[in-house]
């Protein structure tokens, strides 16, 4: 059965974004620092990288690794759409869950008014998929989600932000995972790789 795999980046205290969304403040490193862990996180989830973004890293025809779906709330999706991008991965199937966006967004993306926990557990259960759900965000989405997350893929970075948006934002459920592996990086960037027990 397909896994749902909740890949994103979080501060040292759980954030995943601030409190109106940002997510610049996550430090890259310097120039060598940046591009060395690009390169070594692009070449292991291409898919990851937003079509727009493919080319001028060098994935524009890597195939999919570990997933060919996407789920994300819409203040994940939002950033694409401000910017006139209805379709951020056009190379994966997008479904966005949000209960105020238009049906018809864009023709490549499902939008999901309600109830993504039976989206989830219909995407799992599909005969003759191949490839994992990726849960690109965000934090409300994951809370919801949790009983469905199979695995974590936590890229921390060396960051305190002090408020926004956590990594989970659900009711109190202690659901624990193992650390399957962790792989530090020079610019103070881990990622770890999360199953659930």
């Amino acid at each position: 059965m397909r896994k749902l795999v909740y890949y994103v980046g979080v501060s040292l205290d759980g954030r995943i974004a601030g409190p109106g969304g940002e997510f610049d403040f996550f430090p890259q490193g310097d120039e060598q620092q940046t591009a060395a862990y690009s390169i070594w996180m692009n070449a292991l989830y291409p898919e990851t990288v937003p079509t727009a973004y493919r080319a001028a890293v060098g994935v524009e025809d890597a195939p999919n690794r570990r997933f060919d779906t996407v789920v994300m709330g819409l203040g994940t999706y939002r950033p694409a759409l401000d910017n006139g991008i209805t379709s951020p991965y056009a190379h994966l199937r997008q479904y966005v869950v949000s209960s105020t966006l238009k049906p018809d967004t864009d023709p490549a993306v499902t939008v999901v008014p309600s109830d993504p926990l039976s989206l989830v557990r219909e995407l799992k259960g599909e005969v003759g998929a191949g490839l994992d759900i990726w849960l690109c965000g965000g934090g409300r989405l994951a809370g919801t989600l949790l009983p469905e997350m199979d695995e974590l893929l936590i890229k921390t970075y060396p960051v305190v932000a002090g408020t926004g948006i956590p990594v989970v934002d659900g009711a109190f459920d202690p659901t624990v995972f193992d650390v399957a592996e962790r792989t530090a990086f020079p610019n103070g960037v881990t990622l770890t790789r999360l199953t659930r027990r």
